[in-house]
């Protein structure tokens, strides 16, 4: 009875985000709380919920100020040089250009958030793409697939929720698997090559005007609302679109100025933002990479490395108290969205775990598995992540399939941690998925229809995700 009331439950959770006939918060609090009472254990859906929210909460925290940190960073500038180094690099070649979009989405994914870098990435890249007559479908291709890999960062969102739903570190699972992760981004840079090839030999050797390489590099900074696109002045070039939406693992916005939308270009990374900070770069860098270092080393949890590093980023760039309460306002959105469905996922995985629905599910898919695959789990939910993230949303995937899965393999004695490390490496499909809102953003701004990118993005995504599950089980990892 509670196999089929957890697959039940699963599956009224799965249609009704899927259908967005619920918010995944709403489904993750309501429909559980329902089944609790069902299965007769409705006395006892506090002591799960509890005991879940205790488990989650340093979860929690580090998606939160991991969110505040990153947001920062852009808003003081400090990818701004990295930006204008890469449009330099890019000139008037196609090749450089894609390979530059690349190395641009996966710089700007460390914010976690997957509008913000697609935002940031059209913007930049827009122009060039358009002034050459380049093929867009390329630039949404590239920059889909690496945030794809870098969305596996641990408050990127899938990581967390991996570690959410199997109550493991999440650093536990991220920088074992670093290695194949680097993999992964080298085979999405030797895409771009492959791809940038393939346009310069369409497009032959081109020029470009000096002044299009050196004008204001067109960037959105900040990942909270009030963005702006603004509009360039009539005739300074094409471009345009709109776009707003969430993704990765919150949910960012922006407001595109109307107008024309061949007379409309994206203008953003104002040098006289007041938010920069251009005498405390080096600070701003060097804080940064002793933050990544600290993680990777393990030396402390990594929510205290971003508590303090959130503190110290806001009190030393913004020393006045109504300046750092405007930027936390400024990402507030996304740290509502993000912490909500962690503490709303200790409902969901309390019950689906305390009233024993994972134990009586895993118990018949472990019947269904044959024996020769059991030893074999964590490859066989690497393999099944490429297919049921892409069809479902990362919500329904590691909140309702990964614990069967996981505990399917436990019976095989494969461990949660390799289950959840092999979970993550369908994630460069899964960006160009129809169920994540933020491609939306990436379609919309860069002009090209959904269909397109679909067709042509797939088979990349898919060799992407495979090169990391493959990387994985080579390195020993899964």
């Amino acid at each position: 009875m509670l196999t089929v009331l957890g697959f039940a439950m699963i599956a009224t959770f799965l249609v009704l985000i899927m259908t967005k006939k619920m918010s995944p918060i709403a489904s993750l609090v309501l429909i559980p709380a329902l089944f609790c009472v069902a299965v007769g254990q409705g006395a006892k859906l506090g002591d799960y919920v509890i005991e879940g929210v205790g488990t989650l909460a340093p979860t929690a925290a580090m998606l939160m100020f991991a969110i505040v940190y990153f947001g920062v960073m852009i808003d003081v500038g400090l990818f701004d040089p990295i930006v204008r180094a890469i449009l330099r690099f890019c000139k008037a070649d196609p090749m450089r250009i894609v390979v530059g979009t690349a190395l641009l989405a996966a710089i700007v994914s460390l914010d976690g958030d997957g509008s913000t870098t697609f935002m940031i990435t059209v913007s930049a890249m827009y122009p060039l793409y358009k002034r050459l007559k380049m093929s867009l479908v390329v630039m949404t291709c590239v920059a889909a697939t690496a945030n794809g890999v870098m969305n596996t960062l641990p408050w990127g969102g899938p990581t967390a929720r991996a570690a959410t739903a199997l109550k493991v570190d999440a650093a536990d699972i991220f920088v074992p698997m670093i290695p194949a992760l680097a993999v992964g981004l080298l085979a999405v840079i030797l895409f771009a090559f492959v791809l940038g090839r393939r346009e310069r030999k369409r497009l032959g050797t081109l020029t470009l005007d000096e002044a299009l390489v050196t004008e204001p590099e067109t960037v959105l900074v900040g990942a909270g609302g009030g963005d702006r696109l603004t509009k360039a002045p009539r005739g300074t070039g094409t471009g345009g679109g709109t776009g707003t939406g969430t993704g990765g693992a919150g949910a960012g916005g922006a407001d595109v100025a109307e107008g024309d939308d061949e007379e409309q270009e994206f203008k953003g990374l104002d040098p006289d933002r007041p938010t920069l900070r251009p005498k405390l770069y080096w600070f701003n860098a060097g804080l940064t990479v002793a933050l990544l270092a600290a993680m990777i080393l393990e030396l402390m949890p990594i929510p205290v490395l971003f508590l303090i590093g959130a503190a110290l980023a806001l009190t030393v760039n913004f020393p006045r108290m109504p300046d750092q309460r405007a930027r936390i306002a400024a990402h507030a959105d996304n740290v509502l969205n993000v912490s909500g469905m962690v503490f709303a996922a200790a409902v969901f995985t309390g019950v689906l775990t305390g009233t024993g629905m994972v134990e009586h599910m895993a118990d018949w898919l472990v019947g269904a598995i044959p024996d020769a695959m059991g030893p074999h789990m964590a490859v066989v939910t690497g393999l099944l992540s490429l297919p049921l993230t892409y069809f479902m949303s990362n919500d329904g995937f590691y909140f309702g399939v990964l614990p069967v899965l996981a505990e399917a393999g436990a019976a095989h004695g494969v461990s949660h941690l390799e289950i959840a490390r092999a979970s993550i490496a369908g994630q460069p499909l899964h960006m160009s998925s129809p169920l994540v809102p933020a491609v939306y953003v990436l379609v919309g701004m860069a002009k090209v229809e959904f269909g397109d990118h679909t067709r042509f993005t797939v088979k990349w995504a898919v060799l992407t995700s495979l090169v990391v599950l493959c990387a994985g089980v080579l390195f020993g990892i899964i």
